[in-house]
């Protein structure tokens, strides 16, 4: 029996790798060149391989995580005011930490929203989008062998950022509570007694992500008090990743770790132009936090970044600024994305309903978790060579139905993997027009399908 091409891939993949450290142990004049093996294993990417696939298949891309519309008209004419401006520093270097306006403006807003006093030149700093605030939060925190305990799924980036740092990360996974009739976000929670068992003396911190990608979950007051106490208890730290803050849908409400009670002593909260402004080419991002624990990050930023781009933190902060006037009123952007986007959720839940699918409804976020199993009849999924089957089910779909969406497992540490498998992520912060087109050729397909049956 001739052994399977995933078989293969995964002996062949096995092969490489002890080469690659046989060759660094062996032969250092052979390996001088070679990827550092703090790196070996994290060098791919599932952003890399799914942008080319789209390249070459030329997909509708419900994948990928951006608008396809632009954002609201001041924080576009800010941009340009800031270009066409007469003053010539904004287009020199500005403030390593973070550009004076734009320091200001979000101490003034997250002020206001944690009802404390927070020193913008000590307490924020501005970095390449929140990827950067990730990196920096890890690098500057982390010691060989510190752990950081991550909740499946994540955002792909958290595990290589803790690895490459010297870290251990330890995984726990959101599982739903229920698989038939309307699930939602809130049905996907955590095991309280395995959360407490991964807290020990060489926990370091704990990352959340709340509004959650690729889940939607809004943690609750509940959850997060029950983290918090775990923190305070074990003296850790919480790297609490907010992005979507403003994207939440009623009746959620969005919780920020870092105003429950002597939480923020230890937080360090990271937030997104691109996510708020739904900006993200812009690529400038933040945390914020106590002057001891951000000071860790700045080390790392002027060593690595030093500053960011100038014309896009002014034109940021004049963002900032005018919602800052609009706070709390239905015509903020803060408000309204959440408003305009929840018809394009609650559409995409019905069309993926009614292909087969089962949707999990987000609370929060612009992602949307939605289980193929029922699909499996029609998908060839031998066609595809990967080892998960929600690769497979994502190649073929992007092939040979024109539509793409991000493969879970991604999200999740090798032991889980498993647990995203029969799912798919889909992206419905696009125009109404694309959604309409997804739904028409999904439909059409499933149709057909049908037909062939009979």
């Amino acid at each position: 029996m001739l052994p399977s091409a995933c078989l293969i891939k995964n002996i062949s993949q096995l092969l490489f790798d002890i080469n690659i450290r046989t060759i660094h142990r062996l032969s250092p004049a052979m390996s001088k060149f070679n990827l550092p093996e703090r790196y070996v294993g994290n060098d791919k990417s599932v952003w890399t391989e799914y942008i080319q696939l789209a390249a070459q298949y030329k997909p509708l891309n419900l994948g990928q995580g951006f608008p396809d519309f632009h954002t609201v008209d001041h924080v576009r004419k800010a941009l340009l005011t800031v270009a066409t401006s007469d003053n010539p520093l904004l287009n020199q270097y500005t403030r390593g930490f973070g550009h004076p306006r734009l320091v200001n403006a979000i101490a003034k807003l997250y002020s206001k929203v944690l009802d404390r006093n927070i020193d913008p030149n000590a307490e924020v700093l501005v970095t390449v989008g929140a990827y950067e605030a990730l990196y920096a939060s890890l690098q500057g925190h982390t010691q060989p062998g510190d752990e950081w305990i991550v909740i499946e799924p994540f955002y792909d980036c958290y595990e290589p950022m803790i690895r490459s740092a010297g870290g251990v990360p330890r995984f726990i996974a959101l599982k739903p509570t229920k698989t038939t009739g309307i699930v939602t976000s809130a049905d996907w929670v955590f095991d309280r007694k395995e959360m407490e068992s991964l807290f020990n003396a060489k926990t370091k911190g704990i990352i959340i992500n709340t509004p959650h990608n690729p889940v939607g979950k809004v943690f609750t007051r509940d959850e997060l008090d029950f983290i918090a106490n775990l923190a305070k208890k074990w003296n850790t730290l919480v790297v609490s990743d907010e992005v979507y803050e403003w994207i939440v849908y009623q009746p959620a409400q969005h919780i920020r770790i870092a105003s429950l009670p002597d939480m923020y002593e230890r937080t360090i909260t990271i937030g997104s132009a691109g996510k708020t402004f739904s900006v993200t080419g812009w690529k400038i991002g933040w945390a914020y936090g106590p002057a001891n624990l951000l000071r860790n990050l700045q080390v790392v930023h002027q060593n690595s970044v030093y500053t960011c781009a100038t014309p896009l933190q002014e034109a940021v902060a004049m963002g900032f600024e005018e919602e800052l006037k609009k706070y709390g009123q239905p015509d903020s952007y803060f408000t309204s994305l959440a408003v305009e986007l929840l018809p394009k959720r609650d559409y995409m839940a019905k069309f993926l309903t009614e292909v087969g699918m089962s949707p999990t409804i987000p609370e929060g976020g612009y992602f949307m978790m939605a289980n193929w199993r029922a699909l499996e009849c029609n998908v060839q999924l031998d066609e595809e060579s990967d080892q998960y089957r929600d690769y497979k089910f994502t190649k073929w779909m992007t092939k040979n139905v024109g539509v793409q969406g991000i493969p879970p497992s991604a999200f999740y540490g090798e032991e889980h993997k498993h647990l995203g498998e029969e799912n798919v992520r889909y992206c419905f912060i696009k125009k109404d027009e694309n959604l309409q087109q997804a739904a028409d050729i999904l439909l059409k397909w499933k149709s057909q399908q049908t037909k062939t049956k009979l």
